[in-house]
């Protein structure tokens, strides 16, 4: 089922989320709706609160379905390990036609749990790096124009309101 995608200023987005404790049938459904959600608006990563469910889950797929194993379910995630610096443009579903470049790690290993709730590690580089740091800011609470110069987010902010007021967004 394809969840619509809450957009900024919803509270869900700014708080930070809750562990997942049950890793039973309905968090398997929440994760297979996230990845129809997600491919249905064309994104590459998505994170539970961005579904109105401040639940610490995020879905990655940098193939676009392209890939069987494409598909990276992090429940529980932490970045434990963080390598160098790359600065590109990002995007985010919850902040639509907002991009501004970002500086973040390089390379990451994130340590989070499976669907079965079983621990383990997995790396990152360049694309997928910067898909796994975006993700679990979004469960820390964390919007990328956050981490973005003020003035640029306040230029960011402006554009939002303008949409909101004008009914577009």
């Amino acid at each position: 089922m394809i969840r619509p995608i809450v957009k900024y200023p919803d509270p869900v987005l700014s708080k930070p989320t809750e562990l997942v404790t049950d890793f039973g049938e309905e968090t398997r459904k929440l994760v297979e709706d996230m990845f129809e959600s997600m491919y249905a608006a064309q994104g590459i990563g998505l994170a539970a609160p961005q579904v109105g469910v401040p639940l610490r889950l995020t879905v990655v797929d940098l193939s676009n379905q392209k890939e069987e194993d494409g598909k990276i379910v992090l429940i529980n995630p932490e970045v434990i390990v963080r390598e160098g610096k790359q600065i590109e443009e990002e995007g985010c579903l919850s902040l639509p036609d907002i991009r501004e470049k970002v500086s973040r790690a390089m390379k990451v290993t994130v340590r989070a749990q499976d669907l079965d709730a079983e621990w383990f590690e997995v790396d990152g580089e360049e694309l997928l790096a910067r898909a796994f740091q975006h993700e679990i800011d979004h469960l820390d609470g964390v919007l990328f124009i956050e981490r973005i110069s003020r003035l640029k987010r306040d230029l960011a902010l402006r554009k939002i309101r303008k949409l909101i007021k004008a009914g577009d967004w």
